[in-house]
């Protein structure tokens, strides 16, 4: 049998159960397996990681019950600043794209950074120009906002709470009402696969957290904290407190401790997300696969959106323990 797998999250926090009615639980799930399924249909057709994990995190950033793309989360001016990135673990080559307002798929703009600029992070305005001269179609701002993100950044900025992890903004709604206009609480997205010639990938993407100050990027577009791959260790992405996990370099550490301690991936991953993220105050968690196959997707929050799938296998989702 090929030997091929790929999981993906849809952010991590609190996750209020109350919150979650039936109707919407299996929204979810439904959105976490059609991002699993189409990235798998492009490794049992012996495409590569790369593109696995690129068309998972689209359909993730189309899925408007997720904090990427539609439907992303309203920074403190009530606008949108995308970041994501991407990361093959052959060459190690590497794409991000940071504060973007316009980019419908920011993975996709991650990606062109990758292949046809010469760098690795790009970031703002000059970063949309270098997409568009390279045939990349924009779209207005307004096509990432929903009712439902306005709301929500209305009740927190009401509640003075500062800046909020996506799903912890379920704290400040009322506990009583379970229509999605209030639990449809998200965060950051990312997708991490081995494909059948042994290769890994990995690619994250988020509109941030509720509330932000304009001009703040969190970990995701840097490489190292919020996504990281190298075919001799594991592919890794990462989410929550963004500046925890930038401090911790939480995605490279799995690796790292994987090739200079001789950890196992679940070790290396446990260590990271229950240990050393805390000490710095950090909530969340990650997902990562290593050369092997094996997938481990530890969180020290309430919840985790998450899914895998292995070759010959089935679509498995979760979202609480």
């Amino acid at each position: 049998m090929t030997n091929y797998a790929i999981a993906i999250h849809g952010g991590a926090g609190t996750i209020d159960q109350s919150l979650l009615t039936p109707e919407l639980a299996a929204a979810y799930h439904a959105g976490l397996a059609e991002a699993i399924a189409r990235g798998a249909a492009v490794l049992a057709d012996g495409g590569s990681a790369l593109d696995a994990v690129t068309a998972a995190v689209v359909a993730l950033e189309d899925c408007p019950l997720f904090n990427a793309g539609k439907g992303a989360v309203l920074n403190a001016d009530a606008g949108h600043e995308l970041d994501a990135a991407i990361m093959e673990g052959t060459s190690l080559g590497a794409g991000a794209i940071a504060a973007v307002t316009r980019v419908r798929n920011p993975i996709l703009g991650a990606r062109l950074v990758m292949e046809r600029s010469g760098h690795v992070l790009m970031a703002g305005a000059a970063a949309e120009r270098f997409l568009t001269a390279e045939g990349m179609e924009l779209v207005a701002p307004d096509y990432f906002t929903t009712p439902e993100r306005l709301e929500q950044l209305r009740r927190v900025q009401a509640e003075g709470r500062g800046m909020l992890l996506d799903h912890d903004a379920q704290s400040v709604t009322n506990p009583s009402v379970t229509d999605r206009a209030v639990a449809d609480k998200t965060g950051t997205v990312g997708a991490v696969a081995l494909d059948s010639q042994g290769r890994l990938a990995a690619a994250t993407s988020t509109g941030g957290m509720t509330n932000k100050r304009p001009g703040r990027v969190g970990d995701t577009p840097v490489i190292g904290a919020g996504c990281y791959a190298d075919d001799a260790t594991a592919a890794v992405s990462s989410t929550g407190t963004g500046e925890a996990f930038i401090r911790a370099v939480a995605a490279y550490d799995v690796a790292a401790q994987m090739a200079y301690a001789g950890r196992s991936l679940a070790a290396a991953a446990e260590e990271v997300v229950m240990t050393r993220l805390p000490r710095v105050g950090g909530q969340g968690g990650l997902i990562a696969i290593d050369r092997t196959g094996a997938i481990v997707m530890p969180f020290n929050t309430g919840g985790m959106y998450r899914g895998y799938l292995r070759a010959g296998g089935e679509i498995v989702t979760a979202i609480h323990r």
